[in-house]
């Protein structure tokens, strides 16, 4: 079991566009494995390879209560969308923080599984946010980057007070 380091924003590195995976081999597939395990024990419900600073197209997400529906998404693509929801989202990247960022409420999305074989998922409710969430980190983005200039400057000002009480 390898935890990798999650990159904290605002690491200019959680702004680099991941580059597409050319073949899913071993080296992808213990990629996959060190994500899921930082995951999981973070804990969270979702992650991108850019927040542990891997620049390649891949998610890995498990929003399930027992935490053992693992799904892996290599070089998603949102091929539909519908609807609008608004949900308090929070990211392994920012922790403690938590803000309302609107998103479809619906979405499509086609990918690669883990053995690289292709595959279409409709998506609602809170795995639609998740896939929203981590795809919006491949192409260096950041949740927080939907929020105000002033809501940002304040998750700023609380995040370096947050660093200064650890250390």
């Amino acid at each position: 079991m390898a935890l990798l380091p999650i990159l904290q924003y605002p690491n200019p590195k959680l702004y680099t566009v991941a580059a597409p995976v050319g073949v899913v081999n071993d080296e992808i597939r213990k990629l996959i494995k060190d994500m899921s395990d930082t995951m999981y024990a973070a804990p969270g419900v979702g992650l991108a390879a850019t927040q542990v600073n891997d620049h390649r197209r891949v998610i890995v997400i498990d929003i399930s209560e027992a935490h053992d529906q693992l799904q892996v998404f290599i070089n998603p693509e949102i091929i539909a969308s519908s609807g609008t929801a608004t949900c308090e989202e929070g990211c392994l990247s920012v922790p403690g923080i938590f803000e309302k960022v609107k998103r479809a409420e619906r979405i499509t999305v086609c990918a690669l599984d883990a053995r690289g074989h292709s595959f279409t998922l409709d998506a609602e409710g809170l795995l639609a946010v998740c896939i929203q969430h981590e795809m919006d980190h491949l192409e260096g983005k950041v949740f927080v980057d939907y929020l105000s200039r002033l809501k940002q400057q304040r998750i700023l000002a609380k995040l370096k007070k947050q660093q200064r009480q650890v250390m």
